[in-house]
């Protein structure tokens, strides 16, 4: 695992691989409560101090999972990242969109009470993707307001996709610290490239979220979930060939795709979104599994990855 990166301007500190709560608040059935905080227990036992969450992740069900665990825990040994942009009604289990600066007020301190929590680390805008003038007239002020105020330490936005991003990053107006982009860098989809560029020309950080693309880099085949439906068969085939290189230098490919991310020096962590305490476990495993360069060498070799993606262990 690389070392920590501190998260610019904003002097936090996210560990190199991060906890992800949204399987924890999908999780059904019996036990599926003391499942959640048992992976929330060990991945902060594990190292693991950064944590992110939403209101949309099961209406609430994840923050409220999590919450207990990390109200036991020191608040000065985790950064946790919530988002503001749905407003949820837990009784009715709906949600919707609203990036008005009354809303992301009321959001934020809807999740601190479903957290049992005073203040949080880093808020992102969530997926704006049809409210963008919205996002910028209305969220990203309040945002900053909240930041000059000492309520939050670090804002920014999180999305599927890196154009809108490279946007907020661009304007000098909005001030982001930091993005969470999510599907758009891995092993099968580096179109977010530029974003991560552009955030580090400009001193702002990057999350990864997404890092198994829904499933097929986790477990490539016929069936897999890519981008949150069916794969297609042609990417189930290149994320075949990947694993077959991955297995040929002793490397199980999904610690070569939660790994990728480490390559670029705009990233501060990556997101595992473990769904209980054994799929944890073995992602931290495979956070932990030596890549050797050949294997990345021998990806961009079979034109798997192209040669100017940075890759982990490179200058």
């Amino acid at each position: 695992m690389i070392a920590a990166r501190p998260l610019p301007r904003s002097g936090l500190v996210l560990s190199p691989l991060g906890l992800g709560t949204a399987a924890l608040g999908d999780r059904r059935g019996p036990g599926a409560g003391q499942a959640a905080a048992q992976t929330v227990k060990e991945a902060l036992a594990a190292g693991i101090s950064y944590v992110d969450t939403a209101p949309h992740y099961a209406i609430g069900a994840a923050e409220r999972r999590a919450g207990p665990v990390l109200a036991r825990h020191p608040r000065d040994r985790f950064v946790l990242s919530p988002k503001v942009g749905r407003v949820i009604d837990e009784q009715a289990r709906t949600e919707r969109f609203d990036f008005s600066a009354a809303a992301v007020t009321a959001s934020l301190e809807g999740s601190l009470d479903r957290l049992g929590l005073a203040r949080a680390d880093v808020v992102y805008v969530h997926d704006p993707d049809d409210a963008e003038a919205e996002a910028r007239k209305e969220a990203f002020p309040a945002l900053r307001a909240l930041r000059a105020a000492g309520t939050v330490t670090a804002i920014g936005a999180g999305m599927n996709q890196a154009a809108m991003l490279e946007r907020f990053v661009a304007d000098p107006a909005l001030d982001v610290d930091v993005v969470l982009l999510a599907g758009r860098y891995t092993l099968l989809d580096q179109s977010g490239l530029g974003l991560l560029d552009r955030c580090r020309e400009r001193g702002a950080g990057v999350v990864i979220g997404g890092a198994f693309n829904s499933g097929i880099l986790a477990a490539p085949r016929p069936g897999a979930r890519y981008d949150y439906r069916a794969a297609p068969d042609a990417l189930v085939a290149r994320a075949q060939a990947m694993a077959g290189v991955c297995e040929r230098h002793g490397v199980p490919l999904p610690a070569a795709a939660l790994q990728f991310g480490w390559g670029h020096p705009a990233v501060v962590s990556v997101l595992n979104g473990a769904g209980g305490p054994g799929e944890l476990r073995a992602n931290l495993a495979h956070a932990a599994t030596p890549v050797p360069a050949a294997c990345w060498e021998q990806l961009r070799a079979e034109g798997l990855l192209a040669p100017e993606v940075p890759v982990p262990g490179e200058a």
